[in-house]
């Protein structure tokens, strides 16, 4: 179950990292609405899963979902560079955060 909320915690946090590019883009209050719930939400799932995961490997993952999903989603919704290299390196985090949970 710990591990459901960490991966609900870090889908939370693209969104709320989304909804910053959003605000950016917007600056209404819908937009600051929804950063404040997906970033709070996202905080709430960390931390149900620190209740039984090693703090140090529950942030690494967390931080991994969070950034490499950020980084797709810029690439799908706002147009950012699909450089193969760049998707090389998402991939790595991505891979990372993955072993990270077969050696915990």
């Amino acid at each position: 179950m710990e591990w459901i909320s960490l991966i609900c915690a870090g889908v939370c946090e693209m969104f709320g990292v989304t909804m910053i590019n959003k605000l950016h883009r917007d600056r209404n209050g819908k937009a600051i609405l929804l950063l404040i719930l997906g970033f709070g939400a996202s905080f709430l799932f960390l931390s149900f899963a620190m209740n039984t995961l090693p703090m140090g490997t529950a942030y690494a993952i967390w931080t991994g979902i969070g950034a490499s999903g950020g980084a797709i989603l810029s690439m799908i919704f706002y147009g950012e560079s699909k450089n193969w290299k760049r998707i090389i390196f998402i991939a790595m985090v991505l891979g990372s955060a993955i072993g990270l949970k077969l050696v915990s």
